[in-house]
């Protein structure tokens, strides 16, 4: 069947939120009030995006802030439901966005890479063997019994990226999304040293669909663009050609 070479398809998905309006006193609240209920109550995130994703094609979205690129990634990762339209996913699927841990400051970094790698899907066993690998790559082994309280921002999201980077390589996914990962921020060593890391990974086989701001990564990566704007795909092509067009909308 023509469908089974894709491991991605999206067909005319939207998704739609309910606008946050807070409740004010006089004629303030009461217009906000009118709004809540009327036509502007929501808003759609996405608006009839399709495409397709082949194994081991490497997709970039591209857009402003909140032109729904955050919202189409976690629909095909499952976590947002589409309310028109229809996802298929083939194969087994992470989804890392925007390194937000959820990592226990009350806890030392051993225990925040069993507790983390545990969430992830690896067995005790697993983590246990990729432990120094991670403590090695996130350049902090002096503080691996260290609270986390004590640790700096760039000490937290080395440890985080780390952590991350070897449970989605051990994961073996079929589909990787990626989410704003290239921001993780830290030292310019240990990014040059982390964006390598990522290449493995983008480079392995995955489908990969991938969201930055960074439009060098997205045109050295990515096998094709997709521009959205308002919740809608505006392009979709050659890296080169996107990103010319996507700075002109914005010049």
């Amino acid at each position: 069947m023509e469908e089974d070479k894709f491991r991605i398809i999206a067909e005319n998905i939207s998704k739609k939120f309910k606008r946050d309006f807070k409740k004010r006193d006089g004629i303030l609240g009461k217009l906000l009030g009118f709004l809540d209920k009327g036509p502007y109550a929501c808003f759609y995130a996405l608006n009839d995006v399709s495409f397709n994703g082949k194994a081991g094609e490497v997709i970039g979205i591209i857009g402003r802030n909140a032109s729904g690129k955050s919202t189409l990634l976690r629909i095909l990762a499952g976590i947002y439901k589409p309310n028109n339209g229809n996802v298929k996913i083939n194969g087994r699927t992470v989804y890392l966005g925007s390194f937000n841990p959820g990592l226990k400051t009350k806890l030392t970094m051993r225990e925040n890479i069993y507790l983390t790698g545990s969430i992830m899907g690896l067995s005790q066993s697993d983590i246990k063997r990729k432990f120094d690998e991670i403590v090695d790559f996130s350049g902090l082994k002096d503080y691996v019994d260290a609270r986390l309280y004590q640790f700096s921002t760039g000490m937290i999201t080395r440890l985080n990226f780390s952590i991350m980077l070897f449970c989605v390589k051990h994961q073996n996914p079929d589909i990787l999304l990626l989410d704003e990962i290239f921001s993780a921020g830290g030292d310019a060593e240990f990014r040059e040293k982390a964006i390598k890391k990522m290449e493995e990974l983008i480079k392995g086989g995955a489908t990969v669909v991938l969201v930055s701001h960074d439009l060098a990564i997205l045109e050295k990566y990515c096998d094709r663009l997709i521009l959205l704007d308002n919740g809608k795909v505006i392009r979709e092509g050659k890296p080169r050609e996107v990103i010319e067009e996507y700075m002109d909308s914005i010049k």
